[in-house]
């Protein structure tokens, strides 16, 4: 059997320069050993990166000096001068960084000279003060790599738990109206694939969260679990997936009960976002299904009001990187092996 080539490094935009990105992606590259870290390569301001760390980085003039460099210092990727910023103090030079070091990392996956990104927390109002018009970094990746934001599907993942909310950023009153047996059965069509493809998971366990209290009761608390929840599961079982619900939301997430699937699809944001930032607040893991590159970021924001101040947790930012090495050479290793 053919040896399976090594993924190119990994491209880490570090967010907000005034974020805690710059401070947790150089306490990643410090941990790199201890935590058994694949390569990988900052993209964004060095100067940023300075206020907040002492360490050794390494200016790269090509992408691919990244893995030989590794092992020394930080390799950078720097983006253009973004003028003068403080850890703690946003503006929108710093925002045009974030957005120029996102835009670097998705160009340099798409083309193969990196095996995949983490993005580091960028600031959406300094970025929608800028001109950034999409809801988030996952919708910008998802256009850039060719693909309908409605077929970019967001997974936070952590130790015990993954969950998807099927609608993401909408107001709850909302919801009733967006769901839709359709909507469900494609993100679940999404889900499936991808953790059999990045996660390892040939025949994934999927659970399907009820909107409505106790999945509403046949019908007395609401019909959508009836009329459009349940026609999804029924269609997505006929497809030969192992699909439940939907489920009572309020009793899918203890201990007993997370050991019965590989990822539960909820309704809507809170729902999905509550269990994992509960069990998983500082190791989670915000992964973006269905593109045809890697991307993870790290599951919480920019913490300005602790930025500079050797606060700021890395363990998301570390996992980030981990589980994007490990989808990284699963995609490898299966071109190997096809």
């Amino acid at each position: 059997m053919a040896s399976c080539p090594a993924a190119a490094p990994l491209a880490v935009s570090i967010g907000d320069p005034a974020g805690i990105g710059p401070e947790i992606v150089a306490a990643a590259w410090a941990a790199r050993e201890r935590e058994n870290l694949p390569a990988f390569f900052a993209i964004g301001d060095r100067r940023a990166i300075a206020a907040v760390w002492d360490g050794p980085v390494t200016t790269l003039a090509e992408p691919t000096e990244a893995a030989a460099a590794f092992a020394t210092g930080l390799p950078l990727v720097q983006v253009d001068d973004p003028g003068d910023i403080s850890p703690g103090d946003p503006n929108l030079a710093g925002a045009r960084c974030a957005l120029d070091s996102l835009e670097i990392a998705v160009g340099l996956a798409r083309n193969g000279f990196a095996g995949g990104i983490v993005t580091g927390p960028v600031s959406k109002a300094q970025l929608y003060a800028i001109g950034f018009n999409y809801p988030g970094q996952t919708e910008f990746v998802a256009e850039r790599c060719g693909i309908a934001a409605s077929n970019a599907v967001m997974m936070l993942a952590g130790p015990s738990l993954r969950t998807i909310p099927i609608t993401v950023h909408s107001p709850l009153a909302d919801v009733p109206r967006l769901l839709s047996t359709d909507l469900i059965i494609c993100k679940a069509r999404i889900t499936a694939r991808a953790l059999a493809r990045d996660f390892g998971i040939a025949n994934p366990r999927i659970v399907i969260a009820g909107l409505n209290p106790h999945a509403g009761e046949s019908g007395t608390l609401g019909r959508e679990d009836m009329d459009i929840i349940r026609p999804a599961v029924e269609a997505l079982r006929a497809e030969g997936l192992d699909v439940r619900g939907p489920l009572a939301a309020d009793t899918m997430f203890h201990a007993e009960a997370r050991q019965g699937y590989d990822v539960a699809l909820c309704m809507y944001h809170d729902q999905a976002l509550i269990p994992l930032k509960t069990l998983h607040f500082d190791d989670g893991v915000n992964v973006t299904l269905g593109l045809p590159i890697v991307r993870t970021s790290p599951d919480h924001g920019t913490a300005f009001g602790i930025a500079g101040k050797g606060l700021a947790s890395p363990r998301a930012m570390i996992e980030a990187i981990r589980m994007a090495g490990a989808c990284a050479a699963r995609r490898i290793a299966a071109q190997a092996a096809a």
